[in-house]
């Protein structure tokens, strides 16, 4: 099995609480951001996701924190999809420091919102496949 998709970030000083560890809020924003990297670059743009009339939902998040992060840490974070059918899928999610410490681990479970129906889109990793011009960074 192949490594997972991965973007760098460097932690920055104003994402930090008042103990000097990043914000619980800001863990999200990074594992976010690994989510749009990861479709970006697997040829899918959010203009194009919205504008085959579909648009991601995130359903459910659990983050477990391991080890703290200060300002100036560069992390790595992963993110691989997980397809079980239906209308959800899971996103697993390590952040870690470049010294191999595993700062967080997040899973998500998502879908994809049919946009005109308001409803979910059944079998979403169909619709992905379909957008894809490398859909095997979706495990596709």
């Amino acid at each position: 099995m192949s490594e997972p998709f991965s973007v760098r970030i460097t932690v920055r000083g104003y994402e930090t609480d008042v103990q000097g560890h990043l914000n619980q809020s800001v863990y999200i924003n990074y594992a976010e951001h690994a989510r749009w990297s990861l479709l970006q670059a697997a040829g899918i743009t959010q203009a194009r996701l919205i504008g085959t009339g579909v648009g991601p939902v995130a359903l459910e998040t659990t983050i477990r924190y391991k080890s703290e992060l200060l300002a100036g840490d560069e992390v790595d974070v992963t993110c691989s999809f997980a397809w079980g059918g239906g209308k959800t899928f899971r996103i697993e999610q390590t952040i870690r420091k470049t010294d191999g410490t595993v700062a967080a681990e997040l899973t998500a479970v998502g879908g994809l919102l049919d946009l005109k129906e308001r409803r979910m889109v059944a079998n979403p990793q169909d619709h992905f496949k379909e957008l894809a011009s490398d859909p095997s960074l979706f495990g596709l």
